[in-house]
């Protein structure tokens, strides 16, 4: 049908090519012309601009060539001009909205990093400024810069920040590194055997250095108890050099008896010298412990002073167990000073104390040693916790500036306040302001959390009311349906009601397994009758499935009743939709069913194309055998075989099947081409014949009429020998013709011979009979007569037409009506020759075709 529509708008388009469709193509021409034109302008124009950027955004703006825009949108990198271009584009041009839109977003990326390079240079020198600089400080912002990518006009100056901090930073671990060994060089001052001269110089230079350490740039970082330490260490050695010099007085006018006395002054004073080395004991311990010694010094009667030869009660014998515990407990103890835990050190102490023996003077100044130890690392501990919870302090202050959600604040004031509980636990307790700062810091950050919080326990609690009030709702409704309602209502209210259930919201958990109980019970109330209808209607699904598998794939209504089923099952799920499960396995089987069904059928097309696709090229091949064929021979061989190939041809085309309906009308126009070739062929040999034919009967007509011509005296006189020789010197036509010729041949010769007088007064009479025969066989076959015989052509042809008006009266055929004209002996002028030989070719030439 297109195609025939096709081909006659074709046929019309060619007939009237003047037709306004002509016009309309000029004026499409000239329009093509015209924007070829303004797109190649526009193009030199894009091409043109070097770097224009006004230019570039007014040609975008104003070119209809997506090309051009393009073009010119690479020269476009302002931002201003970027934004201007992007908004007038974002909904025509695609390609040079999402160019535009990829260098915003690299301009904006570069300026948060800026930004960010910006800020971590600003909190460089705002370091550079704090008088106390930490270590942490440091890194974090290390940390910020890592991921920050900003340009030279901000690295250069952050990295001269950066080496001024690192500077600082090495200043405070050299200053602090200086205290440090300076202190232990005061310490080691009264056991280092100087001369007392060289021990009070070295002395004096150390508390000289003490101030010039006070007024250090980076004093203020040093640990806040390092410089008192300091100070402490060098009164204590000025007290024991004191307590050494008055003992060398002493002992100088003192006999080698009383040396014991001194020994055991020296001793005594031993262990407060050693308990100052190692930086445990306090000054006024010390003080405490040098006064005797200094009393001993100084007073001769010290030595034969009764105490110190008056004999002690004995002591009670010690178990060997607990001083076996006391040495385990004193080695553990050293451990894990060494180890850094000092919590497991004060454990270990807190026993010794509580479990005293008698130690030798060896043990007992290791015992002294191993507590002074434990002293420093308390105070170090006590020092490094104050420091850890100035900086947890800060840390909580600027919570609030960070912008953490709410889990994330409370989360990190959590851990903040478990860290102070475990420096509290290690370092010992804070000191009360500290802890009030922090605690009010602590408070401060977790405002924000705790009002998020108490806002979601109300939210939980307003849910909790919603809950019980759309399970009253929900048990209403079981009410409403037990007394008979819709259960297509019923089922929709269900599934509205579990929506809305689901978008309830948090509620507390013990409140959540109640209400999610009552509900599902009040559910399952008002579901009941829906459940029993939904289970008459699963089994009317299933019916529908059964009788689904029941149809065969290749009957030719399969296809109605299967349209009539699902049209069967719509309505049912229409009617009352089941459970969301059971629906989608009930309609998958159906719809497996279904496709099994199309697949089978679409199989069986395959297999129909399959054999439809061979039928064509069967057909295809005798088409190609038709136009291929080739004859030989004489003609009545070569007609024979033509005729028998276009038989055997129509009988293979008949048993070759139907072919694809696409390809059907092309191969039977190939067939009827095919056959029409082999039968022109045919056609041309019967024309050649017929036409040999046609001349072979006008030569022997001619001779006939010849003959009778010299039989009435008018034309060449011959012989009947001669005639015959001519007669005998044309070719056989065979047929009725050849007989009715060859008749009034032999009548001619014979009337030549003996009555030729009569024969030829015969001729004359058939003259005009002859006339009336070639006018009547005119008319028949419709040739012209001539104006001449226009009236006598009138009335024969009413005579013809009342002839064939008579009942019972059979015309004469033009075959038999020209054997009649050929077998008439009849004089003829040219005139009449010529009008028979007209018939001869009009009615005569084809039938013998």
């Amino acid at each position: 049908m297109f195609d025939f529509i096709f081909k006659r708008t074709t046929a019309q388009t060619q007939a009237t090519p003047n037709a306004p469709g002509a016009a309309e193509t000029g004026a499409a021409a000239s329009a093509a012309a015209a924007s070829t034109s303004r797109r190649d302008e526009q193009a030199q124009r894009a091409a043109a601009l070097a770097g224009d950027e006004a230019g570039a955004v007014a040609l975008i703006l104003q070119s209809e060539f997506a090309g051009v825009r393009l073009a010119a949108a690479e020269h476009v990198q302002s931002q201003a001009a970027l934004e201007q271009v992007l908004a007038a584009m974002r909904n025509t041009d695609r390609r040079v909205a999402k160019l535009m839109q990829g260098r915003l977003d690299a301009i904006r990326y570069q300026q948060a990093e800026l930004k960010k390079a910006e800020a971590c240079l600003d909190q460089a020198q705002r370091l550079l400024k704090e008088e106390k600089l930490t270590p942490n400080q440091v890194a974090e912002l290390d940390r910020q810069w890592a991921i920050t990518s900003a340009e030279p006009a901000v690295a250069e100056p952050y990295a001269a920040a950066r080496a001024a901090l690192g500077a600082r930073l090495e200043a405070q671990v050299a200053l602090q590194r200086t205290i440090i060994d300076a202190m232990a060089v005061v310490r080691q001052l009264p056991d280092a055997g100087l001369p007392a001269d060289q021990a009070e110089q070295t002395l004096a230079r150390h508390a000289a250095d003490l101030a010039d350490y006070q007024q250090a740039p980076e004093h203020a970082a040093l640990p806040r108890h390092l410089l008192s330490d300091y100070n402490q260490a060098i009164e204590q050695a000025r007290t024991a050099l004191s307590a050494a010099a008055r003992q060398a007085t002493a002992a100088t006018p003192a006999t080698p008896a009383p040396a014991a006395g001194v020994a055991s002054a020296a001793g005594a004073t031993a262990a407060p010298a050693g308990a100052a080395d190692a930086g445990a004991t306090a000054p006024a311990a010390t003080d405490a412990a040098t006064d005797p010694a200094g009393n001993a010094g100084t007073d001769t009667s010290a030595p034969a002073a009764p105490p110190a030869k008056k004999e002690r009660p004995p002591k009670p014998q010690q178990s060997k167990e607990v001083e076996k515990k006391f040495l385990e407990t004193l080695e553990a103890m050293e451990a894990a000073l060494e180890q850094g835990s000092l919590h497991a050190a004060a454990e270990h102490d807190k026993w010794l104390k509580d479990h005293k023996i008698r130690l030798s003077q060896q043990q007992t100044d290791h015992l002294n040693h191993v507590r002074a130890q434990l002293k420093r690392l308390a105070d170090w501990a006590r020092w490094s916790g104050n420091v850890s919870r100035e900086e947890l302090v800060k840390a909580v202050e600027e919570l609030p500036a960070q912008g953490l959600s709410m889990s994330e604040l409370a989360q990190k004031v959590g851990s903040m306040r478990e860290r102070w509980k475990e420096l509290d636990a290690v370092s010992g307790h804070a000191p009360k302001g500290l802890w009030e700062k922090f605690d009010a810091a602590c408070t401060a950050a977790y405002a924000p959390a705790a009002a998020h919080f108490k806002h979601l326990a109300e939210e939980r609690h307003a849910n909790a009311a919603k809950a019980q009030a759309l399970i009253d709702e929900t048990l209403a409704m079981a009410e409403a349906a037990a007394d008979g309602a819709d259960l297509k209502n019923v089922a929709a209210a269900v599934q509205r009601l579990r929506q809305v259930w689901g978008r309830l919201g948090a509620i507390d958990r013990k409140e959540k397994r109640k209400l999610d109980q009552a509900f599902d019970k009040a559910l399952a109330h008002m579901q009941a009758p829906l459940s029993e209808q939904r289970k008459i209607e699963a089994a009317k699904r299933e019916e529908l499935i059964a009788e689904a598998e029941q149809l065969q794939p290749a009957d030719r209504h399969t296809l109605d009743k299967l349209r009539r089923l699902q049209e069967r099952w719509q309505e049912l799920a229409k009617a009352l939709p089941l459970e969301r499960k059971i629906e989608q396995a009930l309609w998958q089987r159906f719809r497996s069913v279904c496709d099994a069904i199309f697949a089978k059928r679409k199989e069986t097309a395959h297999a129909a194309d399959h054999e439809r696709k061979a039928h064509l090229h069967a057909r295809e091949d005798i088409c190609k055998t038709l136009e291929t064929a080739t004859f030989s021979g004489e003609d009545k061989a070569q007609l024979a075989a033509i005729a028998q190939t276009l038989r055997d041809a129509q009988l293979a085309w008949n048993g070759a099947g139907v072919v694809p309906r696409a390809a059907e009308a092309r191969i039977n126009e190939r067939y009827q081409a095919a056959a029409a070739s082999v039968q022109a062929q045919a056609d041309a040999i019967k024309r050649r014949a017929g036409a040999a034919q046609a001349n072979a009967l006008r030569d022997k007509l001619r001779l006939v009429q010849a003959l009778e011509q010299s039989i009435a005296g008018q034309g060449e006189q011959l012989d009947a020998d001669a005639w015959q020789a001519r007669w005998t010197a044309l070719p056989p036509l065979g047929g009725d013709y050849d007989k009715a010729l060859q008749g009034r041949f032999a009548a001619g010769v014979t009337a030549l011979e003996a009555g030729r007088e009569a024969y030829a007064k015969q001729l004359e009479a058939n003259r005009t009979k002859l006339l009336d025969e070639v006018l009547r066989l005119e008319i028949v076959a419709g040739v012209d007569s001539g104006a001449e015989f226009a009236r006598e052509r009138l009335k024969m042809q009413v005579e013809v037409l009342q002839s064939s008006l008579k009942s019972g009266q059979k015309p004469l055929s033009a075959t038999a009506a020209y054997l009649q004209l050929c077998a008439m002996p009849a004089l003829a002028d040219d005139r009449t020759v010529s009008r028979i030989e007209q018939l001869l070719r009009r009615i005569g030439g084809s039938e013998r075709a």
